[in-house]
């Protein structure tokens, strides 16, 4: 008997038929997500109706009766079963949730009772497995010491969504420890979870470190997907895996319960196929959290509804700026933006161009400010009983990944580790004068000084380059990258696909000052309607020789 791998390298539609009933594959006759391509022959999944709906029309469809959230659940859950570890392999899930069809079920029967909690009642989304939820799943940071750590308490943002009626799908692979262990790591590498593949190349790198949601939600294993970023973990893993992908201001989401890098630059935010999937996570995940001061302190501004502010239109008579300094580091990358500042001047923008956003001289003080923050911020998530971890500390974490060598490090190291480790605390000299030049670089001389002295309605640069050949042997090889200025500030960024380098997705990069939100959004979702970049992947083994 042939089995399921086999099934679906043939294309086969009886293979892992995407959920009951309604969701099912198509007749035999019907165009599969992937298409062949000279020299490589792509996976061949199962066409099924689900693939690339947006959250508005899956919640149309539950209104309509076409399908329940227990139907949605299942069938994006027999997704994840034919991808993830058989098939084309992705490792983007590391556990699904064991009650989330029964959740699903419950916010059924509140529809039928005439209860809707709002635009993601019913909606599967995943969470990067550094997010805790107080369920059956594991909340790891991708490490096998925390394994069997099950929390008691929900993340400030998985608390949100569960009011907001969603389906917690379950947790998403990551780069171990957020990509914060290791100087030469593979990204989307975790011990729990194996190595994230990229869906529309598969011996190509998701980036990370939120590798696993990005990945999820562009395969089309969830509606949408929560990622977080401390200095691009968001924003390249979205632009690898053609998606949208929102970096949001420092206190406008809650980071209670996420495992923690920095408490200066952290923060969750949406990975979604669309803007508008985007702006309604937003809206959802948004809000105060008394556990977490920066989102009740003075300033903050928010919004419940950032679908409000997309307008198609919103690119006339905006100001854009172009970051430079951030360009050639590769020629085709530099075509793709040239076309995407073309297309923004004939929706109407006014393009400034020759701008410079350069922080080289902070990155030193930049990576001693995470080190400082992440030991004490890391040490502070273990001790909290609510997290249900064995280890209290990051020096018995170091202890566990010496023990266990063969599964921790068996390709990379941990010298990230050592280094916060023997950091002071957070009153050292040291860190706090590091924090302030960096904030000064990014916010009052970087980002704000650009944004007013050019009247700017946001900033522009490449997120990053093609995905390239992940290799655990020698770790990452990023070509380029914006993600720093804001990053750094605590700004919002957010990276939209602006078109493909030999089939591999480049995401372009907006930003602004803080709680800049609907107008980058706004933007954003002007260039993805005149462009409509997005395309879904299609499993390629590897290249095509000549590409």
């Amino acid at each position: 008997m042939l089995d399921r791998r086999t099934l679906l390298k043939a294309g086969a539609a009886g293979a892992a038929a995407l959920g009951s009933g309604r969701f099912g594959t198509a007749d035999s006759g019907a165009e599969s997500v992937s298409h062949e391509a000279p020299g490589a022959i792509p996976y061949s999944l199962p066409h099924s109706e689900l693939e690339e709906l947006t959250l508005a029309e899956l919640r149309e469809g539950m209104a309509a009766g076409r399908w329940s959230a227990r139907e949605l659940t299942h069938a994006y859950l027999e997704r994840i079963a034919a991808t993830n570890l058989t098939g084309p392999e992705l490792r983007a899930v590391i556990e699904t949730n064991p009650e989330a069809e029964e959740i699903a079920a419950g916010l059924d029967a509140e529809r039928a009772a005439g209860r809707v909690r709002g635009p993601l009642h019913g909606i599967p989304i995943l969470l990067k497995d550094n997010v805790a939820t107080a369920d059956r799943t594991a909340t790891s940071a991708g490490s096998l010491a925390l394994a069997e750590a099950r929390a008691t308490r929900d993340a400030g943002v998985a608390a949100r969504l569960r009011a907001a009626g969603a389906v917690l799908l379950g947790k998403a692979n990551l780069s171990e420890w957020a990509n914060f262990r290791s100087e030469r790591s593979s990204s989307g590498w975790s011990g729990r979870g194996g190595q994230t593949r990229n869906p529309y190349v598969l011996d190509r790198n998701p980036c990370g470190s939120s590798s696993g949601s990005g990945v999820a939600a562009s395969a089309n294993l969830c509606a949408a997907a929560v990622g977080t970023e401390t200095n691009g973990s968001i924003v390249c893993p979205a632009s690898a895996n053609g998606i949208v992908g929102v970096k949001p201001t420092v206190g406008l989401l809650s980071r209670a319960g996420i495992i923690p890098i920095s408490h200066s630059q952290d923060t969750a935010g949406p990975m979604a196929r669309t803007v508008a999937d985007a702006a309604l996570l937003l809206g959802a995940l948004a809000g105060p959290d008394p556990r977490d001061p920066a989102t009740t302190a003075a300033g903050v501004a928010r919004h419940a509804d950032y679908a409000a502010f997309l307008d198609p239109g919103a690119l006339r008579g905006a100001r854009i700026g172009v970051a430079r300094n951030f360009f050639s580091f590769h020629e085709k990358v530099d075509a793709l933006m040239e076309a995407a500042l073309a297309a923004m001047r004939e929706a109407g923008a006014e393009v400034v161009d020759g701008l410079e956003l350069d922080l080289a001289a902070t990155r030193e003080k930049s990576y001693d400010v995470l080190l400082y923050e992440f030991r004490h911020g890391l040490n502070a998530y273990l001790a909290d009983p609510a997290h249900g971890s064995r280890y209290a500390t990051l020096a018995e974490l170091i202890a566990f990944n010496e023990e266990h060598r063969d599964r921790e490090l068996p390709f990379f190291e941990q010298e990230i580790f050592l280094l916060a480790e023997a950091k002071d605390g957070l009153e050292s000299p040291e860190y706090l004068a590091a924090l302030e030049a960096c904030r000064r670089a990014a916010r009052a001389e970087g980002i704000d000084a650009l944004v007013a002295g050019h009247a700017l309605d946001a900033i522009v640069a490449p997120t990053g380059g093609p995905a390239w050949p992940t290799d655990l042997v020698n770790g990452d090889h990023f070509g380029g990258g914006s993600s720093s200025p804001a990053a750094i500030a605590g700004y919002p960024n957010v990276t939209v696909p602006c078109g493909r380098v030999h089939g591999l997705p480049v995401g372009i990069s907006m930003f602004a000052g803080a709680w800049s939100e609907p107008r980058l959004l706004a933007i954003a979702y002007a260039f993805e309607q005149a462009t409509r970049h997005r395309a879904a992947p299609r499993f390629l083994p590897t290249l095509p020789l000549g590409g």
